[in-house]
């Protein structure tokens, strides 16, 4: 049985990573698919996978301020596709409208994919399936 933190820190790290280290290799297919190509939408429609700074958030009231920072973990939560958008460079919004907007949704949602693909792993390996 592999440890909690091995799981934990592998499946953040690769998405749907910790069902690859308990060999169900469909759940690990379909969840690092479904992570990659929400956070590769999400970029692709120029969603900025960046963490705010303190001018981004100055006039800000607390709980904005603290939603807009979760929707920064959020996005971080998706592992190694956070990284490389990171390494990259977050590109510029090209568009007044709403369309950057929309990306950095799907760059929210592919972070939530792979919690929710960590989770269950682990609810798997504490059942003893896994």
């Amino acid at each position: 049985m592999k440890k909690a933190w091995v799981l934990i820190a592998f499946g953040w790290l690769a998405p749907g990573g910790a069902y690859l280290l308990m060999r169900r290799y469909t759940q690990f297919a379909l969840f690092a698919a479904a992570v990659w190509v929400a956070f590769g939408l999400g970029f692709a429609l120029h969603g900025l996978p960046a963490w705010p700074g303190v001018e981004d958030v100055a006039g800000l009231d607390g709980v904005t301020g603290l939603l807009f920072q979760a929707g920064a973990v959020g996005q971080a939560l998706a592992g190694a596709p956070y990284l490389l958008a990171r390494a990259f460079g977050t590109p510029e919004p090209f568009v007044a409208g709403r369309l950057h907007e929309y990306g950095t949704t799907l760059l929210i949602l592919a972070g939530v994919l792979n919690t929710l693909a960590i989770a269950s792993a682990f609810d798997l390996r504490k059942e003893g399936r896994g």
